[in-house]
């Protein structure tokens, strides 16, 4: 299936080049080296994100052949590439084509080099994959621990100062923008100690989510909100401690559902053991 889909989204990337090839032709070598020399996706990919994370010392062609590898074998990878890069198509009015998450994005390329780090550290090649945190780190202004699972589907728009801890859990089609903390609170020191992001979830810009705490399905939290205790799904929540700023959503219960998550937000609001 995904193989069908990034084959498509190529053959947009490869003619929204040819255009513009004609356009800027100061350009040329920039689209030849990292996309027209390709034969995929993935291949064009490998290149720009080795060309961005290789240094002096550690070379580009051999960050490359090992992105390249772990493409070439574990093809559940295109998933991500697809869904990510869609994600930016429909959720931000500012891009028009695929061509620019590929070449422009930060929050693309962050993301998908922490995808290839998550995987070598899932094959305890956790040397390479803290080098690599390092390197996004550096060059991307973002900081996500290998060790983090990140679904699939998923902005970080702008990307700038987002910050994802060790034992984060982001579900599918979740939105970050940029100054994002999903930490700890500093009075925990185990392993569960950083927040859940369920489904569909939309994190406005500075918002600070911490503790090992959940946020609901398709739950928006406010820009510069301080999120410490769970938020239930489908409300909005806002302010210094997040506070509920809006009702559920009617049309995504049952009344038994609304009933029931009425006493969640009640307990939210007010702080009854949650």
């Amino acid at each position: 299936m995904y193989f069908l889909e990034i084959s498509k989204i190529w053959e947009k990337i490869i003619f929204e080049v040819s255009i513009l090839l004609k356009k800027e032709p100061i350009l040329s070598d920039f689209y030849y080296n990292s996309i027209l020399k390709h034969k995929n996706l993935n291949s064009s990919l490998s290149y720009i994100l080795a060309n961005k994370l290789s240094t002096s010392i550690v070379s580009e062609k051999k960050i490359q052949n090992i992105f390249d590898n772990i493409y070439l074998n574990n093809s559940f990878m295109l998933k991500f590439i697809v869904q990510d890069i869609q994600a930016i198509l429909q959720r931000d009015p500012a891009v028009k084509d695929y061509l620019t998450p590929l070449l422009y994005l930060k929050g693309f390329h962050a993301l998908e080099a922490y995808r290839l780090s998550h995987y070598l550290w899932g094959i305890k090649n956790t040397s390479l994959s803290k080098y690599l945190q390092n390197r996004i780190s550096s060059e991307f202004s973002v900081d996500i621990h290998p060790a983090a699972c990140i679904g699939s589907g998923v902005m970080l728009d702008h990307a700038t100062g987002i910050v994802i801890g060790e034992g984060v859990i982001i579900e599918d089609n979740v939105s970050i923008f940029h100054s994002v903390t999903l930490g700890g609170t500093g009075k925990n020191f185990s392993k569960n100690r950083h927040p859940t992001i369920r489904k569909g979830v939309i994190i406005g810009a500075g918002a600070k989510i911490l503790g090992n705490i959940e946020v609901g399905l398709e739950a928006k939290i406010g820009a510069g909100s301080i999120v410490l205790k769970n938020v239930p799904p489908y409300v909005t929540v806002v302010g210094v401690p997040a506070k509920i700023v809006n009702p559920l959503d009617s049309q995504k219960y049952s009344s038994q559902e609304a009933l029931n998550d009425f006493s969640y937000i009640n307990r939210f609001q007010y702080g009854d053991g949650i």
